[in-house]
């Protein structure tokens, strides 16, 4: 068994196509019309295209807003991506405007920073120890 995909809810799917691929680097893997207003848009890692993909799924159902709100409340990111550097990536993104809820900070041999999408989400980076 492995994970084939999982989704992040996104208020605007426009929005987050736009964030995820063009600040954040994923490159599109499904794009398909879903009735006349949603599509069925996936996003994966141009260093892995037939690997895990990420739903950007449009937060519609009434249970979104409260789970995200209380997350983002709390502080706790919705999805953790790996880079190979948090610090280098941290100052790339913050110099294309990208919102840092927590800057890059060492936790034990993983290093993290937390972002806010722009969609209704906060993701953590992370840095692992080889």
């Amino acid at each position: 068994m492995k994970i084939h995909m999982t989704s992040v809810f996104v208020d605007d799917q426009a929005a987050a196509l736009r964030f995820y691929t063009e600040v954040l680097g994923f490159v599109i893997k499904h794009d398909v019309p879903v009735g006349e207003e949603h599509r069925w848009l996936t996003v994966v890692s141009p260093d892995d295209p037939d690997g895990t993909e990420l739903l950007l799924e449009p937060a519609v159902h009434p249970a979104v807003k409260p789970y995200r709100d209380a997350l983002v409340g709390d502080g706790i990111p919705l999805a953790q991506f790996a880079v190979e550097d948090v610090t280098a990536e941290y100052e790339r993104l913050r110099d294309l405007g990208v919102r840092f809820t927590q800057e890059p900070v060492e936790m034990g041999p993983v290093t993290t920073a937390v972002l806010d999408d722009g969609c209704g989400n906060l993701v953590q980076i992370v840095t692992q120890p080889r």
